[in-house]
């Protein structure tokens, strides 16, 4: 959700190589963000007027927007808007776990058109940054049914966790303590997939952008997290292996 659509618009065409698709009229001023074919990410304007705070927002999937949201409100989160029918998309709401982190829930389409395996552009991962990984984590199993167990892959004493479908890594959560923004608190953060992180750093800069630290080099490949112009956060990855 951003103040200026165009705007925004212009700043992740020329960052990802977005295309636009005028969303649906029930989510007011909306734009679907398609990258080579494929639906990656939405952007929607917020009402003149309002000052909200810019971010992005992952949705979670789920086969039952109603029951999911009866299990956030039972499990100590909140449900703020819906769930509610979005024509020719699905079924939406917006919740936000017990440390106040929100996301979205969604059941149904856009279906990718084809196979499709995180394209450059595309999110690549989904990450909870909060204060501790313990209560949130243990929500998240309860709600979506994750399995939530300790990173293996990070230094120890390092407070994180994975989230799992069977085998399927889909997310992480992030422990930061006493690192925690005052002004954001709780709250996700995705990873774009890019060839080149550098490269998307200097375009980040000429485009008004903001970088938020150096890149660093994980287990799961090179990154660097960033703010649109707007100061929504976003990281950008080259994958590990790509």
């Amino acid at each position: 959700m951003v103040h200026d659509l165009a705007a925004s618009q212009a700043f992740y065409h020329e960052l990802f190589g977005w295309e636009f698709e005028e969303g649906p009229s029930q989510l007011g001023l909306y734009a679907r963000a398609m990258r080579d074919g494929h639906p990656v990410a939405g952007l929607g304007e917020i009402a003149p007027g309002l000052r909200r705070v810019v971010a992005w927002l992952p949705y979670i999937a789920t086969r039952d927007a109603d029951g999911t949201a009866a299990a956030v409100r039972e499990c100590g989160g909140t449900v703020a808007v819906g769930p509610l029918d979005v024509e020719g998309v699905g079924r939406l709401a917006i919740a936000a776990d017990p440390s106040g982190a929100a996301f979205g829930l969604w059941q149904g389409g856009p279906r990718r058109r084809g196979s499709v395996r995180h394209p450059a552009g595309a999110p690549e991962w989904n990450e909870l940054i909060t204060a501790e990984t313990a209560g949130v984590g243990k929500f998240y199993s309860m709600v979506f049914g994750y399995d939530a167990a300790p990173e293996p892959a990070v230094p120890a004493g390092t407070d994180q966790l994975t989230l799992s479908l069977g085998t399927r890594p889909v997310a992480g959560i992030r422990g930061v303590a006493d690192a925690l923004p005052h002004d954001r608190g709780p709250h996700w953060l995705t990873y774009f997939a890019v060839p080149d992180v550098d490269e998307a750093l200097e375009t980040v800069d000429r485009l008004g952008g903001r970088r938020a630290g150096e890149p660093q080099v994980s287990p799961f490949g090179r990154w660097a997290r960033v703010t649109d112009p707007e100061g929504a956060p976003f990281a950008v990855i080259r994958p590990a292996g790509r």
